[in-house]
C-alpha cells in the first residue's frame, strides 16, 4: 500500500480573522500605559491575539534622537498607523499606547483600520505632572499639553478618568465597549 497521503481541499472554508485596533491616548503620565497592559492582559485571557504598539518603544527604533517636532511626529505617527494597519488585516487586535497629540494622527489611524476604538484617558494636567514617571515634564521637553499642543479626542468611543479609575475597571469598560459593538463575542 502506498504510504503518500494526497492533499484535499477542506470541506468548510473556515471564517476569516478580523483584527482591530484600540488607541488609547492622553496626556503623558495619564495613565495610558498601564489602561493598555491591563486591557492587553485581558484581551489574552480571553484568547485574542493582542499586540501592544507603545510610542515610547517604537520611538527608539524609528527616530533613535527625537526632535519630537511636528514633522517627525507626522512621520513617525504614519508609521505606527501602517504596522497596525498591517496587523489588524492580518487579524491581531492592536492597541496603541501613544499620546498622537494631534487629532490627524489617530483619524488616520482610524481610515486605516476598520474596527477602531479611540479611548481617551482624561487625566488632569496637573495630576500628570506630579506623577512624570519619565522626567518630561521635568525635563522641559517638547510635551504634549504644555510645549506642544494636545488636541483631545472630539468624539471619544470611551473616556477612561485616569485619576480615578483603576486600570482593571477601566480595562474592562474597553472590554464591554468591544463587545456592545461587536467587536469581540463576550
Amino acid at each position: 500500500m502506498n504510504s503518500i497521503r494526497r492533499w484535499r481541499a477542506p470541506t468548510a472554508v473556515s471564517e476569516p480573522k478580523h483584527g482591530f485596533a484600540v488607541w488609547i491616548t492622553g496626556l503623558p503620565a495619564s495613565g495610558k500605559s498601564t489602561v493598555a497592559a491591563a486591557l492587553a492582559s485581558e484581551l489574552r485571557t480571553r484568547g485574542v491575539d493582542v499586540e501592544v504598539l507603545e510610542s515610547d518603544v517604537l520611538r527608539r527604533i524609528f527616530t533613535p534622537q527625537p526632535r519630537y517636532d511636528e514633522a517627525e511626529r507626522d512621520a513617525f505617527y504614519r508609521q505606527i498607523a501602517y504596522i497596525g494597519a498591517l496587523l489588524a488585516r492580518h487579524g491581531v487586535a492592536v492597541i496603541f499606547d501613544a499620546t498622537a497629540n494631534l487629532r490627524t494622527y489617530r483619524d488616520r489611524a482610524r481610515q486605516q483600520i476598520p474596527r477602531f476604538l479611540e479611548v481617551h484617558v482624561d487625566t488632569p494636567l496637573e495630576v500628570c505632572m506630579s506623577r512624570d514617571p519619565k522626567g518630561i515634564y521635568r525635563d522641559g521637553r517638547a510635551v504634549p499639553g504644555l510645549q506642544a499642543a494636545y488636541e483631545p479626542p472630539l468624539y471619544p468611543d470611551l473616556v477612561i478618568h485616569g485619576d480615578q479609575e483603576r486600570p482593571e475597571s477601566a480595562a474592562r469598560r474597553i472590554i464591554a465597549t468591544l463587545i456592545d459593538s461587536r467587536t469581540i463575542s463576550a
